[in-house]
């Protein structure tokens, strides 16, 4: 992590995205509706565009809980 807290601000926007994310897969599971599709459209641009983004915050997700283990095995 560097000085100016930049990545606990990228993984704190990624989490906020994963939670976003992990709540339209609960509604689908559960109800069988896409709040992302019902708010942006099916299959829209902007629909998915918001599924990328929330694809790269798990990436970006991944990379930083790896960074953090291979940082704390270090200590």
């Amino acid at each position: 992590m560097c000085e100016c807290g930049c990545i606990s601000i990228l993984g704190t926007i990624a989490y906020v995205l994963l939670l976003i994310g992990g709540i339209n897969w609960g509604l689908i599971g559960a109800f069988d509706f896409n709040l992302v599709a019902y708010l942006f459209g099916e299959g829209t641009m902007l629909a998915r565009s918001i599924y990328a983004i929330v694809g790269i915050a798990a990436l970006i997700s991944i990379v930083l809980v790896i960074i953090h283990y291979i940082k704390k095995s270090r200590i």
